[in-house]
């Protein structure tokens, strides 16, 4: 299964409660767990790489990235080299990246 140590894959059934509780236990027992650059790009699909890169976080912060001179091989590569850069939690649910805490997203796709 493709980054099933990083992706929560819940059943459309679940309520979002259920499945929001399920994310946050998958995404703190897995922070640090990475991704071979092949696995995170087929878990992207057509979500652009800036989307699910954390710019917030310190070890982003750190590297001093211009958002708009970033070339989206190199945001890969960051993110597989270090995955404290990879925002969390990846939910997939029928084919469609949910990245971080969207609850709104969550909603809809388990609603």
């Amino acid at each position: 299964m493709l980054g099933s140590r990083q992706v929560a894959k819940s059943a459309p059934q679940l309520s979002v409660e259920e499945a929001w509780q399920s994310v946050r236990a998958s995404a703190q027992m897995h922070k640090q767990d990475s991704f071979t650059e092949e696995e995170l790009r087929d878990l992207l699909g057509d979500t652009p790489p800036a989307d699910v890169f954390s710019w917030r976080s310190p070890s982003a912060r750190k590297l001093g990235l211009d958002k708009d001179t970033v070339s989206t091989d190199e945001l890969v590569r960051l993110m597989v080299d270090e995955p404290r850069l990879i925002r969390r939690p990846l939910i997939q649910v029928e084919g469609r990246l949910i990245v971080g805490t969207d609850k709104k997203a969550m909603a809809e796709a388990f609603g």
